[in-house]
């Protein structure tokens, strides 16, 4: 295969174990361009502040073949990406920043192909992909998943609000003359789950592939299990940022119920975000404070550790694209108890976890619970599916 000259737009792209590093996107980002990079010339555009970060892991490993271009917007534009939908607005005119530093970038090197890598969701405009007169292409992305029918009631009244809002943006948004545009003109289209497949109008659909990169490397899926997590209580773990779509409620009400038949137990939960006073509350009338906790965030390989000191790894998200999480946690050995949908229902089989198919939010908690039930009550299966 011939060398290419590459150009990539990677917003969120961020090397695992620094700082910065935020898990899913940025380590798609960052994965795929290292990839890409063994066989290519590639000059990734990406935004600013993670730039000491991929400096200083190029410095201790670095790739010759991958060139960065780092962009910002203006400095009083910056409060959107701490507003819920501001960082989507934010990155539509980071997109039209990116363009016309793409233009003047291919005049120069004369790019042979573009590749849309990160926030490629299939609701939003690619400006160098519908402009830039090169062969395009664009993904992994979803973005058609949509929490399951009747689970709203376990968001908030605002959190239903939004999902409202969210569902009419994207229609929208699919509707932009840019986004069309650069869907028509893509070669290729990759998408991460199967219902971004089926979402997929017609007309587009012969250049659609399934193709469910998450971003987690060969070395991450080589790591031996830590510690042994059979000794002292059964201990289950979720992780995740913080937020309404993660399900955190359904898995402590799920244990709650385990932890009613199986008090030598223990659940913990990883992360931060909007919904920790939530949660704290619903673990305080849930009676578990003494079994449930909230760890807050950590760095990745503290993660990667506490997994695989884990029996089992709850994750009823309720709207994920990706879920790269799950590999991360059968990468540790650690079996998997999730919801049947977005990309923890495709990464999943039943030689490696137990899938629950969300149909009620009452009936998938008791089948949850039955789940972690089944799982602390055989050791071999537990042993067979990490």
């Amino acid at each position: 295969m011939a060398e290419l000259r590459i150009l990539a737009s990677a917003f969120t792209c961020c090397p695992p174990g620094k700082p910065g590093f935020s898990g899913g996107e940025d380590a798609l980002g960052w994965q795929l361009l290292r990839q890409i990079a063994r066989f290519h010339q590639v000059w990734a555009l990406t935004q600013a502040e993670d730039r000491e970060d991929i400096e200083q892991a190029l410095g201790e490993q670095p790739i010759p073949s991958l060139h960065f271009v780092y962009l910002d917007l203006p400095r009083w534009l910056h409060p959107l990406l701490r507003i819920q939908g501001g960082h989507q607005f934010y990155y539509y005119l980071w997109q039209i920043r990116a363009y016309f530093a793409a233009r003047r970038l291919h005049k120069r090197q004369r790019f042979q192909l573009f590749h849309h890598i990160t926030y490629a969701n299939d609701w939003m405009a690619s400006f160098i992909g519908a402009l830039l007169p090169i062969p395009y292409v664009r993904g992994p992305g979803g973005g058609a998943h949509r929490t399951p029918k009747g689970f709203e009631r376990e968001y908030t009244v605002g959190g239903r609000v939004w999902e409202k809002v969210r569902i009419i943006g994207q229609w929208l948004l699919r509707r932009d003359p840019f986004y069309t545009l650069g869907q028509r003109r893509a070669a290729a289209i990759l998408v991460c789950n199967p219902e971004s497949v089926a979402a997929m109008p017609s007309d587009w659909s012969s250049k659609v592939h399934l193709f469910p990169v998450t971003g987690i490397s060969s070395a991450d899926l080589a790591q031996n299990r830590p510690v042994s997590a059979t000794v002292g209580p059964f201990r289950v773990l979720s992780a995740g940022s913080l937020l309404r779509i993660k399900g955190f409620s359904l898995a402590i009400k799920a244990f709650k119920q385990f932890a009613d038949r199986h008090p030598h137990t223990e659940f913990n939960i990883i992360g931060s975000g909007p919904e920790e006073p939530r949660l704290r509350s619903l673990i305080h009338s849930s009676s578990l404070d003494s079994k449930a906790h909230l760890l807050g965030q950590m760095p990745r390989d503290e993660l990667l550790s506490k997994m695989g000191a884990h029996d089992v790894f709850l994750f009823p998200s309720l709207r994920d694209g990706g879920g790269a999480v799950v590999i991360e946690a059968m990468a540790m050995g650690t079996p998997v108890v999730c919801l049947d949908n977005g990309g923890p229902g495709l990464h999943i089989t039943e030689e490696c976890g137990i899938k629950v198919t969300p149909r009620t939010p009452r009936g998938t908690v008791v089948d949850l619970a039955d789940a972690l039930d089944r799982l602390y009550s055989d050791e071999d299966l537990r042993r067979r599916m990490g």
